[in-house]
């Protein structure tokens, strides 16, 4: 699969919770993970995250919205029941893309919904637990964005094996004009 992806949460006051969000992020395969203005114990939030995800891969500790720092062309992705967000089964992941999610007891802040290239929100009467609404927006990025078989037709039906990869042609961003060699300028004497 290209790209990328990381996962955080806002303002969580529950260790455990982040912990369990982590420990699925390192599950999918995330790049990266995050805490925005949060009181996350790394102690505490281990005994959920058996798998270490902060010593396997990079973990930010924001302590404001101001202070998110993403990579380069990396989308940052809202996760919170809005009228206005898109429903995740149909929604288009972007290749670059940090998932941020709200706290346990409350939603994303206002200056932290304006930072969002997108706002999706998992179709549910109500609020999911943080790490069950991460994991489903992991499994989403996976199933869309990954090469896997197509389903069967029938249920229980045999699974076709995934289409191989075509390599096609190059593709150039931008043509280079052909090096040649300039002549030296006569000097006259």
């Amino acid at each position: 699969m290209r790209g990328y992806f990381g996962i955080g949460i806002e303002g969580a006051s529950k260790a455990l919770n982040v912990g369990g969000l982590f420990r699925s992020a390192h599950a999918f395969g995330a790049s990266f993970v995050f805490t925005i203005a949060a009181a996350y114990d790394e102690d505490e939030g281990g005994l959920a995250d058996t798998s270490d995800t902060p010593g396997s891969l990079p973990f930010y500790a924001f302590p404001d919205v101001d202070s998110l720092a993403l990579p380069k062309d990396c989308a940052l992705v809202g996760v919170e029941l809005l009228d206005h967000a898109t429903e995740l089964p149909s929604f288009r992941h972007p290749r670059r893309a940090a998932y941020v999610l709200g706290p346990e007891r409350g939603a994303l802040s206002e200056a932290l919904v304006r930072r969002c290239a997108f706002m999706v929100k998992i179709p549910t009467a109500f609020s999911l637990n943080v790490g069950i609404a991460g994991a489903l927006v992991m499994y989403d990025r996976l199933t869309s964005l990954g090469r896997f078989a197509r389903r069967p037709l029938m249920p229980g039906g045999r699974n076709e094996p995934p289409p191989e990869h075509v390599f096609g042609d190059p593709v150039l961003r931008q043509r280079v004009a052909p090096y040649r060699k300039i002549p030296p300028k006569a000097t006259s004497t």
